[in-house]
């Protein structure tokens, strides 16, 4: 046998392992490259809100393949299409808004959505069927009660009457909305009791709207009518020291902050870390409980002096040149150092713990959305989910956060929104506003009663709806 012929077949065997290698490494590739492909998990489909009634506010249908995308959609209800989607490039999640055509008639119907994926062969398929009702009568609703006269940054009380159907009810001012506790009213339990607010920051021309709305999304507003008295809020000055920056702004700010110039530096702590505060304590008190858990006026801090006023506009200055702003939004309230900090009224304990800017601090949940906050603590007696009563210890007033001395930071907050402290510590004010709704007398009733007796019975002022 010839060297040649017997080197031949050793010079085929490297030829055959790369075309292997080749063919191995092309079937992996396509297989990483079609896997989503040979997925089997269907599309998913959600409704918001997720809800067995549909009216006139739009449904939305949110439906989602997180593998092979989604290659159709189909919705229907009852035997009308209200849309049907063909994608020519597969979508990982599609949303759609949901309105009744006109002519839709109310009663019983059924929502059916078909969503199909792009997989190989037929693709896998969503199927959802709901059995809806059509409903597109707003619910009904009427005032019994309401104020004639609120402060500017104050509160209002109204109650009323909603239909069986109302799912969701409340007072709505700009971007704010109060939510109506029903139960509350004495003699009435079907009746419903609200406190809303005029914030501080919201346009004297803006009024509040009772709102009631169904499951079906179905809504009817109602104007309030009241005369805003005007409350004047203090614009003030204050000049920041180097000493201040260094010994009580500088240790609440981040180590990069802390590196900045003296106007970066305070801006890091007064903007940033207030707004991260502010969030909580909207958080904490944005949460109402749909029960009563005061009882009459709330209390100052006892000895105390109000050292700095609800809503005044501060402008902060270093080496007399504006730095930045902010709203003080409660009541500075000093006595003397280590004071002990009472509830200004019964409540539940929603918060304990260090706020920033606020130091250590406790919030109380007085119910129906209002809820007191007591800052700068040096101590703090209670845990959250304490029950507490009028005047009983939080803690020891002092100089935690942004406080340049010691003093109590004392809150009022309805709904998340901080509104004016002193009404509540009036005691005619509540009994005025509040105490009578709460007792079951109508508008009518609550007028006649502090009509001024002058010998001859005073006539009833009928108010406008």
């Amino acid at each position: 046998m010839s060297i040649y012929s017997n080197d031949r077949p050793r010079r085929k065997l490297p030829v055959l392992l790369a075309l292997a290698v080749i063919v191995i490494v092309g079937l992996i590739a396509a297989a990483i490259y079609h896997r989503a492909r040979f997925e089997g998990e269907a599309p998913k489909v959600q409704l918001t809100p997720d809800t067995d009634a549909i009216g006139m506010a739009p449904l939305e249908i949110r439906v989602t393949d997180a593998g092979s995308g989604l290659k159709s959609l189909t919705i229907m209800l009852g035997d009308t299409t209200l849309a049907s989607e063909k994608f020519d490039k597969p979508v990982a999640e599609r949303k759609v808004s949901i309105a009744l055509p006109k002519g839709t008639k109310e009663g019983p119907a059924t929502l059916k959505i078909v969503a199909r994926d792009a997989s190989l062969f037929r693709g896998n398929e969503a199927v959802v069927q709901k059995q809806m009702t059509i409903d597109l009568t707003p619910p009904t609703v009427e005032l019994i009660a309401d104020d004639r006269y609120i402060n500017f940054g104050g509160v209002g009380a109204i109650v009323y009457q909603a239909s069986a159907d109302t799912a969701v009810s409340g007072v709505k001012i700009g971007q704010h909305f109060f939510p109506g506790f029903k139960g509350a009213i004495q003699g009435n339990p079907d009746r419903y009791f609200a406190l809303f607010a005029h914030p501080y920051d919201a346009p004297a021309d803006v009024r509040a709207k009772l709102v009631v709305t169904d499951k079906a999304g179905n809504s009817r507003e109602l104007g309030l009518v009241y005369e805003l008295k005007n409350v004047k809020y203090k614009k003030s000055t204050i000049a920041l020291s180097d000493s201040f920056l260094q010994n009580k702004v500088a240790p609440l700010a981040d180590a990069s902050a802390r590196q900045g110039s003296p106007k970066e530096l305070f801006i890091a702590v007064n903007k940033t870390l207030r707004k991260q505060n502010e969030d909580k304590i909207r958080e904490v008190t944005g949460k109402a409980t749909p029960k009563l858990q005061w009882k009459g006026a709330f209390g100052q801090l006892s000895n105390s002096k109000v050292e700095a006023n609800f809503a005044d506009f501060r402008t902060y200055t270093y080496n007399g040149e504006p730095v930045d702003s902010a709203y003080h939004l409660g009541y500075d309230l000093s006595v003397t150092k280590r004071y002990p900090v009472e509830a200004s009224n019964s409540g539940t304990v929603a918060f304990a713990g260090d706020l920033g800017i606020y130091g250590n601090c406790v919030m109380l949940d007085h119910g129906f959305g209002l809820f007191t906050l007591y800052g700068h603590l040096s101590a703090i007696d209670v845990k959250v989910g304490d029950s507490v009563q009028a005047k009983q210890v939080l803690g020891r007033s002092g100089e935690t956060g942004l406080a340049a001395g010691d003093h109590l930071h004392f809150g009022v907050y309805l709904a998340g929104v901080a509104v004016l402290p002193v009404e509540w510590w009036d005691a005619k004010w509540i009994n005025d506003n509040i105490s009578p709704k709460l007792e079951g007398r109508t508008g009518e009733e609550i007028a006649v009663s502090q009509q001024p007796r002058k010998g001859t019975r005073a006539k009833v002022r009928k108010r406008n709806r």
